[in-house]
């Protein structure tokens, strides 16, 4: 508690909010932020092809299937095969074939590849799929949803 002195020699009570303790715990959050942010997203690299629609929602916790260049695939950061991807969505989907799948491919994927990949998530169970661009005017992500098959 914050007292001031005046003329008269008597301490009264200061009734102001020391603000110091709140931006040193706001800016420790925001270091926080900061550092954890960047460890939140996917990193494989990847050609994006670009798009004009518009940008959805995106869930709590997306789950990103990725084509690259070489047709290897990528579910998150773990490389997986055509054949073991059924298995691999079910233990990062905790089995849950309503989960949306979003499906980002190089732009130098020819259709047959991703096609392959399509059907074999719609075999899987996955029916719910997304594909993922660049917007066309600029440097982010959209996804564009596919009705299920």
């Amino acid at each position: 508690m914050a007292a001031r002195i005046q003329h008269d020699d008597e301490l009264v009570e200061n009734h102001e909010i020391n603000v110091t303790p709140f931006i040193d715990v706001m800016l420790v959050l925001l270091i926080i932020f900061m550092v954890a942010a960047p460890l939140a997203t996917v990193d494989v690299k990847v050609d994006l092809p670009a798009s004009t629609a518009e940008s959805q929602p995106k869930s709590d916790k997306p789950l990103y299937l990725t084509i690259k260049a070489d047709h290897s695939l990528a579910l998150g950061n773990d490389a997986v095969t055509l054949e073991t991807l059924p298995n691999a969505l079910k233990a990062s989907s905790d089995d849950n074939v309503e989960q949306r799948i979003f499906l980002r491919a190089d732009k130098t994927v020819d259709y047959d590849t991703l096609m392959q990949t399509m059907n074999r998530l719609r075999e899987a169970g996955y029916l719910k799929v997304a594909l993922v661009a660049l917007e066309a005017g600029g440097s982010g992500s959209t996804a564009i949803e596919r009705p299920g098959s």
